[in-house]
């Protein structure tokens, strides 16, 4: 007998945005794993469960996931993390690893899943309320309404793909956009969508900030703009 393998996500940051499934997946689980980037890091999805979900007899498994630039040292990193679920799931011990938003956005799980799918493990994927969706909840504005289209993209492709998709689109989201703050607010300076524009930073955290773009504010990695070229 083998375990099987949950990915939950567990919502943008209020733990009570935790969906009823994966709160009943969690507490059924035998073991947690928690994505980090480093050994000891504070974990932001597994504070999020911690108010809602008993975790007393789970084992708690942190799976580390560095930010290297070596395409090769990212794989083998994500190869051992794999290691590491793939043991417990040998000892019959059913894993849910949490991440932060929902399950299929920019998610570390992937990254683990893949390894352990093709070796023919027992898995199930458990959504959660993304980001950009809590985002635009808090901020009181629409996504999209009737025919506008939306497209979703990452500020680490730089700036040249957003200012194309601003040509297209009626809608942006832009996620990862921490590191690239001054040279998308210089973008929306420029096109005259600095109050079009919301940004959502460190949402569900000590310091989260919901409002425009600002130069002279400092931005965490958790940073996603929604833009809405026709206005709020």
């Amino acid at each position: 007998m083998v375990g099987k393998l949950y990915g939950v996500g567990v919502g943008p940051g209020e733990s009570k945005l935790l969906t009823l499934k994966a709160k009943e997946i969690l507490e059924s689980a035998d073991v947690i794993a928690v994505p980090v980037k480093d050994a000891g890091e504070e974990s932001t999805a597994l504070s999020i469960i911690r108010p809602v979900v008993e975790l007393r007899d789970k084992k708690i498994l942190p799976v580390i996931f560095k930010m290297e630039h070596s395409e090769a040292k990212r794989a083998e990193c994500r190869k051992r993390a794999a290691g590491q679920i793939r043991e417990q799931l040998d000892m019959n011990k059913n894993v849910a690893m949490i991440v932060l938003g929902d399950i299929s956005v920019y998610s570390t799980y992937h990254q683990a899943f893949k390894y352990i799918r093709e070796e023919g493990y027992e898995t199930e994927i458990i959504p959660g309320i993304s980001a950009f969706s809590g985002g635009a909840a808090l901020a009181q504005i629409s996504l999209v309404e009737g025919n506008e289209n939306m497209m979703v993209l990452s500020s680490l492709k730089g700036m040249e793909p957003l200012r194309e998709a601003l040509k297209m689109c009626d809608n942006l989201v832009v996620m990862k956009a921490g590191s690239s703050m001054e040279q998308i607010c210089k973008l929306l300076r420029e096109q005259d969508l600095s109050d079009k524009t919301v940004v959502l930073s460190n949402i569900g955290m000590a310091d989260e900030y919901i409002g425009p773009p600002a130069e002279d504010r400092s931005y965490g990695y958790f940073t996603t703009l929604i833009i809405k070229k026709g206005g709020m």
